[in-house]
């Protein structure tokens, strides 16, 4: 099955446009993400209607938001006000750049001999997650889908969240699904816990245990607040501190870096959810001091790596063997380098999904077309937040111009592994 996934994280940097094949194997014959975690795969089960997934990537890339339009985005997504005119032009108008998106890249697939889509996945861009006394109430993605049906003449499946928070649940963060199917078997077989963290505008962890469960939360704030801090200072010129260069000329202000961890949000137990909305420039404006622009970023990049790290301890009886990283943080190497720091006195490894042959740029365009393969075959969708018997089908599916024939559903899947860049499918 081949879906397109299709979203723009909270950074709102650009439109990450991923084309995934997705293969069922009954029998078990699967190709392992990397030798080192222990075991071949799952046993061979023979049973069609609980498949392993093998997830094969056959384009990657973020197509960036034009300027005038990213700007609006933000200013949407953040403190300012905008109109109900607003909202409607922007959700036609990044329903558009989608669309064009997905074209683009299916077009340049079928000029090699591939072949079109059958479904698309579009997450749409966050504007607003709308958490109240602790537990969130809704949440809006623009980027009307039915641009991008007529565009590709396929179905997409969009409004991902909104089912999981009717029924009771958070309705984020999706990547523990993707991690209970991925690392299941290896922390089974480890027998120790294995976590994932996910940099992208907001941090979130997922933790594996070796019984299969899996708990996710957002901590924090990953990029949002430096990418924020630099937008300002620079009108908008420079948007995120490149591979942590100006953090690492910086200096910590710890009485900052102190009343930043004290944010209520990271208080709370998990699960949890957050956004923008919570961590944007707000937070820095509370505590005014005149310090020079590298040693504020310096400091809001250390108040990521201990948030991060003070949830991970305090959520986990027994720590992971190791943290898996992705998102577009694992290129700030002076955030990664806090982490590993930090993370040291616990004997946790920390290293990045592309040691494992997941492109850390790629990994939530997998997710999505994860999700997007569940949902087409009748899987419910259970995130750690889901309340115990409010599993639902992900998302809502927006028709195109061609007839479309739901499969027959299945009763699970066993897990997945993904085909690093340059593999092949298994035979």
């Amino acid at each position: 099955m081949r879906i397109v996934s299709l979203q723009s994280g909270t950074s709102a940097d650009g439109i990450d446009v991923a084309v995934v094949d997705v293969t069922a194997d009954a029998d078990g014959a699967v190709l392992r993400s990397r030798t080192d975690f222990p075991g071949p795969g799952p046993e061979s089960a023979g049973d069609p209607s609980q498949p392993w997934l093998t997830l094969s990537c056959a384009l990657a890339r973020t197509v960036p938001w034009p300027p005038a339009l990213r700007q609006r985005i933000l200013a949407a997504a953040g403190d300012a006000s905008v109109t109900a005119e607003e909202i409607c032009q922007l959700d036609a108008l990044l329903g558009q750049q989608f669309a064009q998106a997905a074209a683009d890249a299916l077009g340049e697939l079928a000029d090699a001999g591939g072949a079109s889509a059958d479904l698309l996945v579009s997450h749409g861009q966050t504007v607003h997650h709308w958490v109240a006394d602790g537990h969130a109430r809704g949440t809006l993605q623009l980027g009307e889908a039915s641009w991008i049906a007529e565009a590709t003449r396929a179905p997409v499946l969009c409004n991902l969240r909104a089912a999981d928070i009717a029924a009771g649940g958070e309705g984020a963060p999706f990547m523990g699904v993707f991690d209970a199917a991925w690392l299941g078997s290896a922390a089974r077989e480890l027998g120790r816990p294995l976590a994932t963290l996910n940099l992208g505008g907001i941090a979130n962890l997922s933790v594996v245990s070796p019984d299969g469960s899996v708990r996710a939360w957002d901590t924090g704030p990953a990029n949002a607040l430096v990418d924020a801090v630099l937008a300002r200072a620079t009108d908008g010129v420079t948007s995120f501190d490149d591979g942590g260069r100006l953090a690492a000329t910086g200096t910590v202000h710890e009485t900052l870096l102190r009343d930043l961890l004290r944010h209520p949000y990271l208080a709370r137990s998990a699960p949890k959810s957050t956004g923008r909305e919570t961590f944007g420039l707000a937070v820095v404006d509370a505590h005014p001091l005149d310090l020079p622009l590298a040693d504020l970023v310096a400091t809001l990049t250390r108040f990521t790596a201990e948030s991060v790290v003070a949830s991970l301890r305090a959520e986990c009886p027994e720590l992971p063997e190791r943290v898996i990283v992705s998102g577009g943080g694992v290129h700030n190497t002076t955030l990664m380098a806090h982490l590993r720091t930090l993370l040291q006195t616990d004997a946790v490894t920390v290293d990045t999904s592309a040691a494992h042959g997941i492109d850390p740029n790629a990994k939530e365009s997998l997710l999505f077309a994860l999700l997007g393969f569940l949902t087409w075959h009748g899987l419910p969708c259970t995130l750690p937040g889901t309340v115990p018997g409010g599993a639902r089908l992900a998302g809502q599916l927006v028709f195109g111009p061609a007839a479309v024939r739901l499969p027959a559903p299945l009763t699970a899947i066993r897990g997945l592994s993904v085909v690093p860049a340059g593999g092949t499918v298994p035979a």
